[in-house]
């Protein structure tokens, strides 16, 4: 029996919703192998919300009662309970730490890494994985080799899967190194819709000429569901605060819906949305490069277009 152990990240005592889409292909990838799909938390993850990582395919969740802020700290709980659950196969969704954890994770257990993983893996000739690169512009497949595989799974790659399971919630301890880096002080974004899990975000370049005009990109926003953000330029005048900034050296993004609203399209700008699965561009110029990558493209004024749009979204939502 080849178990999967999957680690989930939480916010606000509920999983992500990309550790939830980790779960769901854990699980997937579980019964391929013929094992069960294990879910490793730490504190931030409620009890009550660990219980509901059954309907997404977890067959049990090993609890942890501390936290793990670190890379460092993530990368040993979860070799932990790779080695105690005897797991062929981790996976970890896409994250700021995770990413920073995962080759720790497979030094630890001696495994072979992919990451920006985009599909379930090929095990007709050993196991071959399909992941994103070059910023997604290319698709590769890789085989992995060794006993443990360690997986990072791209965000709204596979999406989540409803299963009827029973779970069982077990209490996990694990030494847990004292970590070198003292932390003094966290931040974190504040608002009802975190950008990195958003399924739709409304964002906005210099083409709106100032911060005084972003009402109408939070109105349209807050019309559908979405959260805000901006490119490079606008965050480096401080039009809108820096967690807000998506591109190459900002937020990458990998929403269903991405609206671009007097941004160019500058290669790095793309190349943290480009992942997105549809992108709307509103550019008042017809040459401006984002129409190339652009599902629906609108050729217009963003003042005159996104207050038409939103009272048409207002009357048909």
């Amino acid at each position: 029996m080849s178990n999967v152990l999957i680690y989930v990240e939480a916010e606000n005592g509920a999983a992500k919703k990309s550790s939830l889409e980790a779960v769901s292909y854990g699980a997937a990838v579980a019964e391929m192998l013929g094992g069960k799909a294990v879910a490793v938390a730490a504190a931030d993850l409620s009890a009550d919300h660990a219980g509901e990582l059954a309907k997404f395919g977890a067959d049990k969740v090993l609890h942890f009662g501390g936290t793990v802020n670190q890379s460092s700290e993530i990368a040993e709980l979860v070799a932990a309970a790779a080695q105690q659950e005897n797991a062929a196969v981790v996976v970890t969704a896409k994250s700021i730490n995770a990413d920073l954890a995962v080759p720790m994770i497979g030094v630890k257990l001696k495994a072979s890494v992919a990451t920006n993983v985009t599909a379930l893996p090929d095990l007709s000739n050993g196991f071959v994985v399909t992941r994103a690169a070059y910023t997604g512009k290319a698709i590769t497949q890789v085989s992995l080799h060794s006993n443990v595989k360690v997986l990072s799974i791209k965000k709204n790659a596979s999406g989540t899967k409803e299963y009827n399971k029973t779970l069982a919630v077990e209490s996990f301890n694990a030494n847990i190194s004292a970590s070198k880096i003292t932390v003094k002080e966290v931040k974190k974004q504040t608002g009802e819709i975190l950008l990195p899990e958003a399924d739709i975000v409304v964002s906005a370049g210099r083409g709106l000429k100032g911060p005084e005009n972003w009402g109408m990109i939070e109105e349209l926003a807050k019309t559908l569901g979405a959260a805000t953000a901006c490119s490079k330029p606008v965050s480096d005048m401080d039009w809108r605060p820096h967690h807000e900034h998506v591109g190459q050296t900002g937020i990458k993004v990998s929403p269903n819906l991405y609206f671009a609203i007097g941004i160019s399209g500058a290669i790095q700008h793309l190349a943290g949305v480009n992942s997105s699965k549809v992108i709307v561009v509103v550019n008042k110029d017809p040459e401006a490069p984002f129409f190339k990558s652009a599902d629906y493209g609108i050729v217009g004024d963003a003042f005159e277009v996104v207050p038409k749009l939103n009272e048409a979204l207002k009357a048909a939502l």
